[in-house]
């Protein structure tokens, strides 16, 4: 679930960051601090749930910015896999939706 987790932020950063002609935003770049594989994992190891959505979200938010709110064609969609995500109750509930917002936001980069 890590490796969902860091994805989920590695592809909506991309969105936020990455300009046309510029450097592609990598795992390593200064932007992913705090959003990377080690970092979920721990909180994933911890059974962090609240601390994990909250990456989440914060990612999310960001995103939201960049194709213009939550009223846009992409934003729209962008919240409802977001909402969705917010919704799960335990950690084991997590990886199938989660699966669904990373594939929405590669798509969308």
């Amino acid at each position: 679930m890590e490796l969902t987790l860091e994805a989920v932020a590695l592809y909506a950063l991309k969105l936020v960051h990455e300009v046309d002609g510029g450097s592609p935003v990598l795992r390593d770049d200064p932007v992913m601090v705090g959003y990377d594989r080690e970092v979920f994992g721990l909180l994933v190891r911890q059974g962090d749930l609240a601390a994990v959505l909250l990456k989440v979200d914060q990612c999310v938010d960001q995103v939201l910015v960049a194709v213009g709110g939550a009223e846009s064609v992409l934003g729209r969609e962008l919240q409802r896999l977001a909402v969705d995500v917010q919704c799960v109750e335990q950690l084991d509930e997590l990886p199938r939706r989660l699966g669904m917002l990373k594939d929405y936001l590669h798509d969308i980069q």
